[in-house]
């Protein structure tokens, strides 16, 4: 503890009560126990307080804004881990804009790199419901999704270099703003989405895109998720990538919503089972981006796949509409404990996901509400089970292995994943042996003894 001091501050060492925040995670879920938290503001400082640790056999967890949802940044309840928190790392380095790129420390919140590219003329593109507490480096380790991969892909889509303190305590440099280095395997592919088991990112150069200038936003009812499927094909038709989200939100999610969430308003004046928010953007604003959004909706309209939609008219009612979609788990969260589902599927087979899994949980466990959204353009659903009554959900709740096997059992026969965005952290690291291959499992493994032979990197989590 005096080294830990001597090289970061005895102030940026917590202990006793101070530390109660990081010790628990965001949904609620797992609560740990920790010898400190410490908070090192450089790269050298988190070098040695990793290089102390490991010296000293005791394992780290590296942890950012603690926004994650699979318990990746909460230490066990052994109590004799350090955790490592970076939101004291929180410097814009650089902004190349001849390059399109910003270098940023870990601990910079979401918000802050989006900002300091927008204050330049640039888009940072990666954009979710935590943006304004989540941090970077949180983000990168665990290859955050959010509302506009469908255009511009994952974190991983949107890095170029990163910066990485290893296990033993040696710094990485590969802060390069290169978009061809053809020099051997590309190696911080390893720490993005590793979720802190193979070193700590502490700074990353970001990949920057055109501001757009014009954006064309609706809310559309559909008649069943074939038809947002179709909807979806019918918009890309149309205009390609400048469709930058396309978002689906069951009745039930809506509805939880307009229910705990101050100001919020259902948009249409009819109530459906299946909606649609999409956004349209580009960086001319003479195409005519809302006629195209409203020809299309449309002749969706006619067809009958469309039963309802209204356009957002100014920027007001455009965030008013996303609003509804990101405060979904907001909502959910006041409503109390769910099974959770964050899976995938090609967007073909999305309908049929639904149909099946729907069928075979209420067969299961009937007057079951199901709360499913997310982000259907690339085939990621947020799919949560709970009883509408509170005093039946803890027994459902205790059945959540039987809930969980119905649901990946399907999600594998379609050739999805377990968890799109999320990650494994501890919810997932046993689940996922059931559906990864032994080969991949001894890959995986293999990679964590090569950089942590020790083991003492963000220990118990992913593997």
């Amino acid at each position: 503890m005096d080294r830990l001091a001597a090289a970061v501050g005895a102030g940026a060492v917590l202990r006793g009560a101070d530390i109660a925040p990081h010790l628990r995670d965001w949904r609620g879920r797992y609560t740990g126990a920790a010898r400190c938290v410490v908070k090192p503001a450089t790269t050298a400082e988190v070098a040695a307080v990793v290089t102390i640790c490991a010296e000293g056999r005791v394992a780290m967890v590296p942890q950012g804004g603690n926004t994650g949802l699979v318990g990746a940044a909460t230490p066990s309840g052994s109590g004799t881990a350090v955790v490592i928190n970076l939101s004291r790392m929180n410097r814009i380095r650089e902004i190349d804009l001849s390059n399109n790129t910003l270098t940023a420390e870990a601990g910079c919140l979401l918000q802050q790199v989006q900002e300091a590219a927008a204050g330049a003329d640039r888009l940072f593109p990666l954009s979710l419901a935590a943006e304004g507490s989540c941090e970077i480096g949180g983000n990168l380790s665990t290859n955050a999704g959010g509302v506009a991969v469908l255009r511009y892909g994952n974190a991983r889509e949107l890095v170029l270099g990163v910066e990485v303190v290893l296990p033993d305590g040696r710094i990485w440099n590969g802060l390069r703003g290169l978009r061809k280095d053809n020099t051997g395997y590309d190696l911080k592919h390893l720490f993005i989405g590793a979720e802190g088991t193979l070193g700590i990112i502490t700074a990353a150069v970001l990949k920057l895109f055109p501001r757009p200038r014009v954006t064309a936003t609706a809310w559309a009812a559909v008649r069943d998720p074939a038809a947002a499927v179709a909807l979806l094909g019918a918009l890309q038709g149309a205009c390609g990538d400048r469709v930058t989200g396309f978002e689906i939100v069951g009745r039930a999610a809506l509805e939880l919503v307009l229910k705990h969430i101050p100001g919020a308003r259902d948009p249409l004046a009819a109530p459906a089972p299946w909606y649609v928010l999409m956004e349209l953007s580009d960086s001319l604003e003479a195409l005519g981006l809302e006629r195209v959004l409203e020809q299309v909706l449309q002749a969706e309209a006619e067809s009958g796949r469309v039963t309802d939609a209204v356009l957002a008219q100014d920027l007001s009612q455009a965030r008013a509409l996303w609003h509804l979609r990101e405060n979904i788990s907001e909502a959910q969260r006041v409503e109390g404990i769910s099974i959770k589902h964050d899976i995938s599927v090609p967007v073909s087979r999305i309908a049929e996901f639904i149909s099946r899994a729907d069928a075979a949980l209420l067969q299961a466990f009937p007057d079951l509400r199901i709360v499913n959204f997310g982000h259907i353009g690339d085939g990621n659903l947020h799919y949560n089970l709970s009883k509408p009554d509170a005093t039946a959900n803890e027994d459902f709740i205790a059945r959540t292995p039987q809930a969980n096997r119905i649901v990946h059992d399907i999600v594998a026969e379609l050739g999805g994943s377990i968890s799109a965005e999320h990650g494994l952290g501890q919810l997932k690291r046993e689940e996922i042996l059931r559906y990864k291959s032994d080969v991949e499992m001894d890959l995986m493994r293999a990679v964590k003894r090569a950089l942590d032979p020790q083991g003492l990197m963000n220990p118990g989590k992913v593997l």
